[in-house]
């Protein structure tokens, strides 16, 4: 077969490949089959393959992808691409650096219509799923007709044939308690909400657990969904609410007792934009840019309790050697919590931010800097508030921070009943 290679002979361009003129109104997934493939001693710098989406009409291109992973062997990356009513172009572009023996090369790059995380495992790329090998269990594909077949199923469903190919886990070569196999989806590039449904099949000996997690770049998993267990010979059907507000995979986990556990067996994995049963419910009304402020205008929907007594003020301060502006732009305005305003010593400012809704995995981020205090610890502490006003649960406090310099907090958390921060 053929392939499409980065000629080294131009130093230090960037060689670019761009794509005829497409247009699709649906959602499309962008595959691309790559290798960057690098000499042990190449200490010259990465070499890197980026991929833009160029718009009609618009002036710059939108990077959607980027890498440096250097590999022995081919890679697969999908990416999606919103519906969107424009003309567009997708971008290649190779930069290879110093070193002549590094190469860039692209073996394919298919446009398919529907999200990159659907998958009916019927072509051999398995639309970028990926098992993480385990010495003992590992999801492997089923199907196909082959005679030689380890395959636990008669018929896929996708096709209702033995024709057709399906994933699937087996617990004959089970060695100790608890052993975990992983099917993990490729990443969403996208925000994208709605229901992820898919087909599984479960044959059970001894007691399976087999689970779905959405796991985040920083590593934090989140359980969706879990197997009520009923025994069935017969594919059922699971619907699960999904929320990938920030790039996230999907892993399918499958955890065995003993060598005579069973199996789980898995096929047509979909996604729809509209919420399992067709609820739209607060999850969809949410937005989490509403729920922020940089406190330009005003304070948002930030409010002070006033028999807290006043507690921050809506400052700007002009930049000179001693005092950094705000965090924004260096000339807006920022939050001041300041014992200059009040007469009590030992006073608490108090900032409430809008509800959120529960079942949610935020990320706070904010800024802060600390002047004047001899002690740092516990000057400024982020609590959660249920609803009801009645619990309230420390999060984050500051232990130590340079003094006078604006430093970035960032703190996961997840409540079940809406709350504030």
């Amino acid at each position: 077969g053929h392939y499409i290679s980065v000629d080294t002979s131009y130093e230090g361009e960037k060689a670019v490949l761009t794509s005829p003129e497409l247009y699709s109104e649906e959602w499309s997934c962008v595959r691309l089959i790559y290798q960057i493939a690098v000499t042990p001693e190449n200490s010259a710098g990465p070499a890197r393959l980026n991929l833009y989406l160029r718009q009609e009409g618009e002036s710059f291109d939108h990077l959607l992808w980027s890498t440096e992973e250097p590999s022995d062997s081919w890679l697969i990356a999908s990416l999606d691409l919103k519906n969107n009513t424009k003309k567009y172009k997708i971008v290649l572009e190779g930069e290879v650096g110093q070193d002549k023996s590094t190469s860039i090369a692209v073996f394919e790059i298919k446009i398919t219509p529907g999200y990159c995380i659907e998958c009916d495992f019927e072509e051999n790329h398995l639309c970028g799923f990926v098992n993480r090998w385990n010495p003992n269990v590992n999801w492997f594909v089923g199907g196909g007709n082959i005679r030689n077949s380890q395959s636990v199923l008669p018929k896929d469903h996708t096709l209702n044939s033995e024709l057709g190919h399906y994933m699937y886990v087996d617990s004959v070569y089970v060695k100790h308690f608890q052993e975990v196999a992983q099917l993990i989806s490729p990443k969403t590039t996208t925000p994208m909400s709605g229901c992820l449904s898919f087909y599984y099949q479960l044959k059970q000996e001894s007691s399976i657990v087999f689970t779905v997690y959405l796991k985040d770049t920083s590593g934090f998993y989140e359980e969706i969904w879990k197997t009520d267990s009923a025994l069935s010979a017969d594919w059922l059907l699971a619907e699960v609410d999904f929320n990938a507000p920030y790039p996230m995979e999907v892993i399918f986990e499958v955890a065995f007792n003993s060598a005579k556990g069973g199996y789980i067996a898995l096929d047509d994995i979909s996604f729809s934009p509209i919420y399992c049963g067709n609820q739209t419910g607060m999850r969809t009304s949410f937005n989490p840019a509403k729920a922020g402020c940089n406190f330009e205008e005003d304070l948002c929907n930030f409010y002070q309790d006033h028999k807290d007594g006043p507690g921050w003020s809506r400052v700007k301060v002009k930049r000179n050697v001693y005092r950094s502006g705000d965090h924004t732009t260096g000339f807006g305005y920022y939050l001041l919590a300041n014992t200059k305003f009040t007469s009590q010593p030992e006073y608490i400012g108090r900032l409430y931010g809008p509800t959120l809704p529960g079942n949610l995995q935020f990320c706070l981020r904010f800024y802060y800097a600390l002047y004047g205090f001899f002690k740092m610890t516990g000057t400024l502490a982020v609590y959660i508030f249920e609803e009801n006003h009645v619990v309230q649960e420390k999060i984050w406090s500051v232990l130590d921070s340079p003094k006078g310099v604006w430093t970035q907090a960032e703190i996961s958390f997840k409540k079940p009943m809406p709350c504030k921060v």
